[in-house]
């Protein structure tokens, strides 16, 4: 287990100890980028496809509870956060390309067309038996792409570690023309709806003064 942190005074204050059971490093920076203090945990969760009767939002919900109790298991007193992201087309999942050749394939499926990215997202306390769980969806426009621009992107190796095979926060954005929906969902976590979910359980609160908080408490 890492100890991770955002340098400096961040827009939000821990309350109460936090795990973040993810080795994605998109969801770390993003939580490190308000200054929510976490430990880094990974689940070691396999992401297996699910049965063919469950829906992609319902498989990327199991992902992601199966992800946060695994941890909850080992850490019970502490709040534990998961979250899981695939890429939705036609009701078809696109998880991360195992070959350069895998990568290529998807990105010329996506192309020209509207996909949609989910993430579930989880919070678990075991001891005070407590779970809450959300869902995001957000709209993707690719552009059409040409053989060489996908031949291109893939040799940059970026496609290999994501669900869709691209990244919007990097070198990825020149294929999105457009999104509805949270930006942040399609990194891997949806910020905004995450951060109020960590609010509403006490997880964390706005900064405030020293003294103001310790009157407060």
């Amino acid at each position: 287990m890492s100890r991770d942190a955002a340098p400096g005074r961040g827009i939000f204050q821990n309350l109460d100890r936090l795990i973040l059971a993810s080795s994605s490093p998109r969801r770390k920076a993003l939580l490190e980028s308000v200054g929510v203090e976490f430990d880094l945990v990974g689940s070691g969760v396999d992401e297996e496809a699910g049965s063919p009767d469950e829906s992609p939002g319902e498989q990327v919900l199991r992902c992601a509870v199966a992800k946060a109790q695994a941890v909850s298991s080992l850490y019970p007193a502490s709040w534990v956060l998961a979250a899981d992201t695939i890429v939705v087309l036609n009701g078809r999942i696109f998880g991360k390309p195992e070959s350069p050749d895998e990568a290529a394939r998807i990105l010329s499926e996506l192309s020209g067309g509207i996909h949609m990215v989910i993430s579930a997202v989880c919070l678990v306390h075991r001891e005070r038996n407590s779970k809450e769980t959300l869902t995001v969806s957000t709209e993707v426009r690719f552009k059409q792409l040409t053989v060489e621009e996908i031949d291109a992107y893939v040799q940059t190796g970026e496609p290999m570690d994501k669900a869709g095979a691209y990244g919007i926060q990097g070198i990825g954005a020149f294929l999105v023309r457009s999104i509805n929906g949270s930006y942040t969902n399609v990194v891997g976590l949806p910020l905004c709806d995450t951060l109020e979910l960590l609010a509403k359980r006490c997880v964390i609160a706005p900064h405030r003064a020293r003294g103001d908080v310790l009157e407060r408490q």
